[in-house]
């Protein structure tokens, strides 16, 4: 067991100093930097040199290093922790999971992004009637392929959220209950239980780094309050946000791919184990199926 507690704190202390402290003391730097310069002086760096050497622990006696190295720790932790915290509101904007106050503006980016994608759907529907594939030639078919890729580009199902990684969570659901009658919210923690180790292990893999992902997107929040001060936090702000979106947008499409091949394919896992179906029972689910085991996992819900 000591062995075990000692393997677990190294693993806490190294997932501190990544998450929290590395990236904490970069900002509580920059931020110092930042309000000595301003705008006036943001690229000025003969002035950034003084500010950083007037600052340097090596320049005070020891009792007064020791408060600067205990300062910096303190503040470094609090804005990773801070920003920990505001990883809830990355992952709400992203998935278009938007408060209250900015509901209208939901709804009106979700009515949009829905006309677009029926707009890409006619045209796809148009090239299929115009061009029957009893007379289909190839380039006809290369025009409706393309067609088709800018319907699913834009989203894998009617779109239902305002964001586009909002829609692709939003398409999985809607297949659920579309093609095998289940209501994910309920149906999906007693799926996960009776998944093998190999599906949970890769969703899981994938699911951290979205996770990730989130956490990276949230360092661009602080930057931006520093960007009122001092300009060039803007452009962090901006690098550091497109990272973190551009990752996440990778992994909620592996997420969402994964998920939905997982109902494809152990759908009758949980049919079986709720009793639905016997455990000979093999294929997708049947709608029928879904929706019974929908209506036991509601429980009138």
């Amino acid at each position: 067991m000591g062995g075990f507690f000692q393997e677990l704190a190294k693993k806490l202390a190294e997932r501190w100093v990544g998450l929290l402290f590395v990236p904490g003391a970069l900002f509580v730097v920059g931020a110092l930097l930042g309000v000595n310069l301003g705008h006036a002086h943001a690229l000025d760096w003969t002035m950034a040199v003084r500010e950083v050497s007037g600052a340097a622990v090596g320049r005070h006696p020891s009792s007064g290093q020791a408060v600067v190295i205990v300062a910096l720790l303190l503040a470094a932790t609090a804005v990773g922790l801070v920003v920990q915290a505001m990883t809830g509101m990355t992952r709400a904007v992203w998935l278009g999971r938007w408060p209250r106050p900015f509901a209208v503006f939901a709804r009106w980016l979700t009515v949009r992004r829905r006309t677009r994608w029926h707009a890409h759907l006619k045209r796809r529907r148009d090239l299929e009637r115009a061009h029957p594939i009893e007379s289909r030639d190839a380039a006809a078919q290369h025009e409706i392929n393309l067609a088709a890729e800018r319907v699913t580009k834009l989203a894998m199902a009617e779109p239902g959220r305002p964001t586009w990684m909002g829609d692709r969570i939003h398409a999985v659901e809607q297949v659920a209950l579309n093609r095998y009658g289940l209501d994910l919210t309920f149906a999906w923690p007693r799926l996960w239980l009776v998944l093998p180790e190999t599906a949970r292990t890769e969703i899981t893999s994938v699911n951290g780094a979205f996770a990730a992902a989130v956490t990276v997107g949230s360092w661009a929040w602080p930057a931006l309050v520093l960007g009122t001060f001092w300009w060039p936090a803007l452009v962090a702000a901006l690098v550091v946000g497109a990272t973190g979106w551009v990752r996440a947008r990778a992994a909620i499409t592996d997420l969402s791919s994964l998920t939905e091949a997982t109902l494809d394919i152990h759908g009758h896992t949980l049919a079986a184990a709720l009793g639905v179906v016997t455990e000979t029972s093999t294929g997708p689910l049947t709608i029928n199926e879904g929706q019974l085991i929908t209506a036991m996992v509601r429980k009138g819900r």
